[in-house]
């Protein structure tokens, strides 16, 4: 996808997941984030693309703390549905502010302005599927997007430093397989790894359905016990036990 893509996709992602928890009990818990809510999901993820659409609309060079934004947190829970629709025009103006080759600051160190255009899509939408769980919905992930959010995630992972990972090995590969033909091996090296899209099994190997179901396991928004595991299941817990964002 590229930029305007990008920006269009979690836009209307955004307007989509509003009209989802509109009118529910923003009380209720979350399962996939433990200890929040509804609302702290709801605010978090708004509270993201608000700090995204400033970083990337003013070209930030220097780190903006989410603690800096000005939220504009509704009164009451009525509003919160409204209020994170409002952040989704402004987050798409910011994406498509600059030249998508344009570097900016991100968490992952300096990078191209399309960065926060394609963090946000694939955040968002793991973020839309922990507020269908907690609604006792079926997540609805695009494939396209779920198997780009899947690249995202294992291009950003070795730059996401706030907690100790051990993602580290001697040439172990392991392979999650959908039926859908989306298929990803990741080889472990003793200073990190590399992965490829590739429909090759691994000394573990993980089937699943669609994309998305890869997408949600590596989030830790699914199981491994609810798939087909095929191997070194030793190896693929070590995976998920350093690997979780």
């Amino acid at each position: 996808m590229d930029q305007r893509e990008y920006a269009d996709a979690v836009a209307a992602q955004i307007t989509a997941m509003a009209d989802a928890v509109r009118g529910h009990d923003l009380a209720r818990p979350v399962p996939t984030c433990p200890g929040w809510s509804l609302r702290d999901l709801v605010e978090h993820t708004g509270s993201t693309h608000r700090r995204a659409a400033i970083v990337a609309g003013e070209a930030r060079q220097e780190r903006l703390d989410r603690a800096a934004v000005d939220l504009g947190l509704p009164a009451d829970d009525g509003g919160y549905a409204d209020w994170f629709a409002a952040g989704a025009e402004p987050l798409r103006r910011g994406l498509l502010a600059h030249d998508p080759s344009t570097v900016v600051w991100t968490w992952a160190g300096p990078r191209p302005v399309v960065w926060w255009a394609r963090r946000q899509l694939c955040e968002n939408a793991v973020h839309a599927a922990d507020a269908a769980i907690a609604l006792g919905q079926a997540p609805r992930i695009d494939e396209a997007v779920a198997a780009d959010g899947v690249s995202e995630l294992l291009d950003n992972l070795p730059y996401a430093d706030w907690r100790p990972r051990d993602l580290t090995g001697d040439g172990e590969r392991l392979s999650w397989q959908s039926d859908t033909g989306v298929g990803f091996l990741v080889t472990l090296y003793p200073d990190g790894y590399t992965y490829e899209p590739s429909a090759m099994p691994g000394e573990v190997t993980v089937r699943t359905s669609t994309a998305a179901d890869i997408l949600l396991l590596m989030w830790g928004r699914r199981g491994y016990g609810d798939y087909s595991v095929e191997g070194d299941s030793a190896l693929l817990k070590r995976w998920a036990d350093n690997s979780t964002m």
